[in-house]
């Protein structure tokens, strides 16, 4: 059944919310990276980021477009006080040739908050926030870094959303064929 026109959320509505979104994503990265470079506290940097970077449209932190605040926050958040748990896993789901202390700081960041959602934001597809941390991974590296990071969260997916990938794909398989 479907809903009357009317009472669906419009594209653009959509659209916006996906943004604000995908701008949250992107702050949180940056807040997960200046807390490690200068061991600030969780409360004070997403103060900081909260008051003076994502009231407004602002082209760096928010990638040009209004943030979702909350979610920020909950990734920032969840990451901190989830964060050996996330980092265990991560350890688990990178190559045999890779060890976690060798992650560049930016990508360390992006894989803990994407698998703090697949952890906990059931409400998000597993496919879409792999691919919006993988889109990130891109912004902020040129070489193999976004190829690792997609491995990682995909493995990262399957191990803690078993069949979602699998079942998603197969139901785009089925509208299609």
């Amino acid at each position: 059944m479907t809903e009357p026109r009317d009472l669906r959320p419009s594209s653009k509505s959509r659209s916006r919310a996906t943004s604000r979104h995908s701008a949250a994503r992107l702050a949180a990265v940056q807040a997960l990276y200046q807390m490690e470079l200068t061991d600030a506290k969780a409360p004070l940097v997403i103060d900081e980021f909260l008051r003076h970077r994502l009231g407004v449209e602002d082209s760096e932190a928010g990638g040009g477009g209004r943030v979702n605040e909350k979610l920020f926050s909950d990734i920032v958040r969840g990451v901190v006080v989830r964060g050996d748990e996330i980092d265990s896993k991560i350890a688990a789901a990178l190559p045999d040739s890779w060890k976690a202390e060798r992650l560049q700081i930016v990508l360390r960041c992006i894989l803990r908050a994407a698998a703090l959602e697949l952890m906990v934001r059931f409400e998000a597809p597993a496919a879409v926030v792999v691919s919006e941390y993988v889109r990130l991974a891109h912004s902020f590296f040129s070489e193999g870094e976004p190829a690792l990071a997609n491995g990682v969260l995909d493995r990262l997916a399957r191990d803690l959303r078993p069949g979602e990938l699998e079942a998603r794909r197969g139901a785009a398989g089925d509208a299609t064929g």
